[in-house]
């Protein structure tokens, strides 16, 4: 296997975890009635941190086209790698998409649970603007991209692995899950609402460009700023 398959595998594993854990705990949310948005944070920051430590030595550790855009934007990945792992990281999140709809088809109540959380799929509160998700989103990433930054890009970073990435995934949805969904990831959000298509979920492309656009524009701004003003430029 070539050098960027072996690593497109991992982005793809990677990603496969995040949703299949921080989609499934939505999903059991609606099955069980009382996980709760801390347990939901929780579950999504602990596969978080899980992943990235995991494939950090072979891809990176990216698990979101929105970190890989931004490697792109400073130099830090080339542009037929960075779509490779854009493509890698999409198909992550539909396998995983897919498989949620295979377990918790079988499941009692399972049905009702998919079609109700919408297979996990982030979406705007309820009455939440357009507007107000979308700049919810974009500060979300720019936190989270700033932290992938100072924990695992800067060559300073204290070596906590993917810990840092994933207590800041869950402190951003505890604040911002009920408003925009707290998705800050492209993948997490496009995976499961294309595997939805083979199963139950309706209504799950409802605004979906807020997130692309959002976390490509927070992730942007987060990397920029830490590689042109904190690094100077330096480090590439």
């Amino acid at each position: 296997m070539q050098r960027l398959e072996r690593r497109c595998l991992a982005e793809l594993i990677g990603t496969f975890m995040l949703c299949f854990i921080g989609a499934g705990s939505i999903v059991l949310n609606e099955l069980i009635d009382g996980v709760g948005l801390l347990a939901i944070a929780v579950a999504h920051g602990l596969a978080l941190s899980i992943a990235v430590s995991a494939t950090m030595n072979v891809s990176g550790g990216h698990i979101n086209p929105a970190v890989t855009v931004t490697m792109l934007a400073t130099g830090r990945i080339d542009p037929t790698s960075a779509l490779a792992y854009i493509a890698a990281q999409c198909a992550g999140g539909f396998i995983a998409g897919l498989t949620l709809l295979a377990i918790f088809k079988g499941l009692p109540g399972g049905v009702e649970a998919v079609e109700t959380a919408r297979l996990g799929v982030p979406a705007p509160g309820v009455d939440v603007p357009a507007g107000v998700a979308l700049l919810t989103e974009i500060a979300l990433t720019f936190l989270l991209l700033f932290a992938v930054f100072g924990t695992a890009v800067d060559r300073r970073a204290p070596p906590i692995g993917g810990f840092g990435i994933g207590l800041t995934i869950a402190a951003d949805i505890l604040m911002g899950g009920p408003i925009s969904g707290a998705s800050m990831n492209p993948a997490r959000t496009f995976g499961p609402a294309l595997a939805s298509q083979f199963g139950l979920a309706r209504g799950v492309w409802d605004a979906h460009w807020i997130y692309w656009v959002g976390p490509m524009l927070g992730g942007l701004l987060a990397g920029l700023l830490y590689h042109y003003v904190i690094l100077g430029g330096d480090e590439a």
